[in-house]
């Protein structure tokens, strides 16, 4: 059970660090000595910085579901899942029958005998939509790198 924290912690914490990383590259083309074409090179690096913060966010929620999997039927007093019972008072824990776990989109949802459904951590529909957005970003900004070449391309063509 630690192991599979400290990895995903550890797998969160790197990519924190890359995504950090990749943000000083974008802010590096503010300044004098700029690579060129600038505009392709800033939208490359705003990708990656895009790209590493979404990895970092979902890496991170996927512990969290991975920790609560794991401590479900893992010893006395693990049924039902402590995600499902510790921090919520009785009336909700009432009825409480199982749990759905799910990795993509990240979600550990507490399931009662009558069907209805609360969620264990709340933090997992910020981290679902952070690691959306972050990840549609990353691919806009490929895209956008990718035409801004083709555009400056054809007017070296041109120009020619």
């Amino acid at each position: 059970m630690t192991g599979v924290l400290l990895v995903g912690l550890g797998l969160s914490a790197a990519c924190a660090l890359g995504a950090l990383i990749a943000a000083v590259g974008v802010v590096a083309m503010a300044f004098p000595g700029r690579p060129e074409p600038w505009a392709v090179h800033l939208l490359r690096r705003a990708a990656g910085a895009a790209g590493w913060a979404a990895v970092a966010v979902y890496s991170l929620g996927l512990s969290g579901v991975l920790l609560s999997e794991h401590a479900f039927g893992n010893g006395a007093d693990s049924i039902p899942a402590p995600a499902c019972r510790d921090g919520f008072d009785a009336e909700t824990r009432q009825g409480l029958s199982h749990h759905r776990s799910s990795y993509l989109p990240l979600r550990f949802d507490c399931v009662r005998d009558d069907g209805t459904v609360y969620s264990s951590d709340p933090s997992y529909v910020w981290m679902n939509w952070a690691t959306a957005s972050l990840a549609l970003a990353a691919v806009l900004l490929v895209i956008g790198a990718g035409y801004a070449t083709e555009v400056r391309a054809r007017k070296t063509a041109v120009g020619s």
